[in-house]
């Protein structure tokens, strides 16, 4: 936006499956009332720290639903969705089948929790049938996933040595939208999830798109955590390509940031919430150093310890300093009001030199998505302002008379 370009930024909530289901129980509640609540709640941490979104959707929204069933129907229609049953591994926090020899130790591969066995009728979706496809555009689009590391890993993990049928509905539980030819099944979230990207500026599967879709699909990127980057980079293209639909030009999947160098859970209390964070730090604050901590490809760390050692440090002795410095001594010498002279001297134009290649170097840094190494060329740029500071030494100009108009410059 910054920039001068064209932006629609969406974000929301996927709100169906059998997690929240057990969620809402739990609570005494009903899963649409607990739903309501938490996406709510995640609204409010958007809005605290200044997400500049033009589209909050939730997957439970009357227009995505109804549009989740005739895709659902369309592709069923199309013979790329097949009734059958299911039997294997499940993990609930992630809504996710394993087989046995995905497993390690037992557990869920993705989050190491326990899986159930489970077994029900279930629709499946043959993705083996777009497989080579996908594996082709991949192969021609470079930047289609990002990082690279991402990209090797699902293409030796999962594509490659072959893609299983995925089970696209559930008859296990009720929370989903209903399938509408058949009331036993609701869809199965993640085909129901990942459509949101499409329903929410306007797809319509008879083809009466909105405004929106036409003008932003194939979106430009899908920044997403780097944990869901399977489904984002494989089941979604494959559901796309099902529906003549083009793929989206980037996948993004950003690493995590680790407390203490721990995934945070509330099962182990180690939690740091974001709107604590920003009542102790101040939004921007906050918003420097989870871009700054969060490098390209690595998980960053976060702690209190680190978050208050670089407000010090990065935040006040160099940016602050700078400020501080700048404003009091216009204010001093020129009450605030300084004119340009022409008075120059050679560390002037290395200055402006450091200013313009900085300019370049943070566009092409942000082009890659690398926005710490960005934070890291703008930090640079203020350090030799301080420096220039040092070097010209305004306090020993504003003694002498004959230097008022270099003071001034």
């Amino acid at each position: 936006r910054y920039e001068g370009y064209n932006v629609f930024f969406q974000t929301g909530t996927d709100e169906h499956g059998q997690k929240i289901e057990i969620k809402a129980k739990e609570n005494e509640t009903t899963p649409k009332q607990f739903v309501d609540g938490v996406a709510g709640e995640i609204r409010n941490i958007w809005d605290l720290v200044g997400t500049s979104y033009d589209k909050f959707i939730r997957t439970t929204d009357d227009a995505h639903e109804k549009q989740v069933q005739k895709i659902f129907k369309k592709m069923y229609d199309k013979g790329d969705i097949y009734k059958g049953s299911y039997e294997g591994m499940y993990c609930t926090p992630c809504e996710s089948f394993w087989t046995e020899s995905q497993l390690n130790d037992g557990k869920c591969p993705d989050c190491g929790r326990e899986c159930q066995p489970a077994k029900e009728e279930a629709y499946f979706f043959k993705m083996s049938k777009y497989a080579d496809k996908l594996i082709e555009h991949i192969n021609t689009h470079p930047e289609f996933i990002q990082p690279v590391s991402r990209k090797n890993e699902m293409m030796n993990n999962f594509l490659l040595p072959g893609l299983q049928d995925l089970c696209v509905s559930r008859s296990s539980f009720k929370w989903g939208v209903p399938v509408d030819f058949d009331d036993r099944h609701v869809i199965y979230v993640w085909l129901d999830a990942l459509t949101n990207y499409i329903t929410g500026i306007g797809y319509d599967v008879d083809g009466n798109h909105g405004e929106k879709f036409n003008e932003c699909w194939p979106a430009d990127l899908h920044l997403i955590g780097k944990d869901i980057i399977r489904f984002h980079t494989i089941y979604w293209p494959i559901f796309l390509m099902a529906l003549d639909l083009p793929l989206p030009k980037q996948i993004f999947g950003h690493p995590w940031l680790l407390q203490g160098g721990e995934k945070m859970s509330k099962s182990k209390g180690n939690v740091i919430y974001a709107d604590d964070l920003a009542n102790l730090f101040g939004v921007d604050a906050v918003r420097y150093f989870v871009l700054h901590e969060m490098p390209f490809e690595n998980d960053g760390i976060i702690t209190w310890e680190l978050m208050v050692e670089r407000t010090n440090s990065e935040l006040a002795n160099v940016l602050g300093n700078l400020v501080n410095r700048t404003i009091s001594m216009s204010n001093k010498y020129y009450g605030g009001v300084v004119t340009k002279t022409g008075v120059t001297e050679e560390v002037d134009e290395e200055l402006k030199a450091v200013v313009t290649g900085t300019r370049k170097k943070v566009d092409a840094k942000m082009k890659e998505l690398r926005v710490a190494d960005a934070i890291s060329e703008i930090f640079a740029l203020f350090k030799r302002c301080n420096k220039y500071i040092d070097e010209t030494m305004p306090w020993a100009l504003a003694k002498d008379e004959s230097k008022q108009d270099r003071l001034s410059e």
